[in-house]
Formats: structure tokens, sequence, C-alpha cells
């Protein structure tokens, strides 16, 4: 056999393997990066004598460890009464966790929604478009995938927030 033919084909075989353990490699990352993955959010409907209030907010997180997490929140909210108000909210937030210990979580969310409110009071006609920032920082007992508390918007404004207050119980849920 010639010499040259020897050294191709072991040249080809070798980068043939290193490929395929790169490929392994990766696939290991990427499989280990999403089995660190939660999903979660917040679905809400409200009804009540000519109003509807629908909400949906799916969420992500990432578990660096079994402390501390790091994720994103999108949020679409309706509001409707008839021939009184309608309003549509559209954002999202980054949020934080930090378990203290197994069942008591810490928490900071920094949201940024897009309000748009229009107001039909008396025949007359009000929009209103801003953007509503909040930040708040919360704690909670923690069970399994199951978190409840209570938060605080430090960034609370009566005026222009679309919570009626800036204390708020939650309820998360994270698979």
């Amino acid at each position: 056999m010639n010499l040259f033919f020897i050294i191709k084909k072991k040249f080809i075989v070798l980068v043939v393997l290193l490929f395929s353990f790169q490929y392994i490699n990766a696939q290991d990352i990427k499989n280990d990066f999403w089995s660190h993955v939660r999903y979660g959010g917040n679905l809400g409907i409200s009804l009540g004598d000519g109003f509807f209030s629908g909400t949906i907010a799916p969420s992500a997180i990432y578990e660096f460890d079994k402390n501390f997490a790091l994720g994103i929140s999108f949020n679409a909210t309706f509001n409707n009464q008839k021939n009184v108000y309608k309003s549509t909210i559209l954002g999202g937030s980054l949020i934080g966790f930090y378990n203290v210990i197994k069942e008591f979580q810490l928490s900071a969310e920094f949201e940024e929604l897009h309000v748009n409110r229009r107001y039909n009071v008396n025949l007359m006609i009000s929009d209103d478009t801003y953007w509503s920032p909040a930040l708040f920082f919360g704690a909670g007992y923690r069970n399994g995938n199951v978190t409840f508390g209570m938060r605080y918007d430090v960034l609370y404004d009566r005026d222009k927030s679309i919570y009626f207050d800036p204390w708020m119980p939650f309820v998360r849920f994270y698979f």
C-alpha cells in the first residue's frame, strides 16, 4: 500500500472521531443545560357583570444550583368592562430566586409592562398609553414545585401601576 493512502485514511478516521466526540460532548452540554430549565407561569380569568379579564404569563428559569435560579417571564393581560373600560397590557420580567434553605425562598423581579387603557365614561373617551415598571422583592415558603408567599413593589405608583396595592400575595409553580 501507498504510504500517502495509509496516512490519508488514518487522518480521515481521526477527523471523524474528533467530530464524533465533539458532537457527543455538545449533546451532553445541551442535555445538561435543559435539565436545569424549569417552566411555569400564570393563567388567570375573571368574569363579572359586563367585566372580563384574562392573563397569560409563561415563564422559564434556569437553576444554576439548588439555591440560585434566574429566568424570564412574559405577560399578556386583556381587560374589558362593557361600555366603560378596555386595556391591553403586554410586557415581561427578569426573575431571580435564592433558596436560603430548601423551604424558604427569596425573590427579586423587575417587570416592565406596556399599558394601553381606554376609558369611555359619560361619552368622554380617554386614551392612556405608558410603560409601567415594577421591582418586586419577595419571600415565600417552598414545597417541591410550589412556592407561596408575599412580594412588595418598591417602584409602586398609585396612578400608573396596574396593581391595586404594592403588597401582593403569590403562588408560583415550576416544573
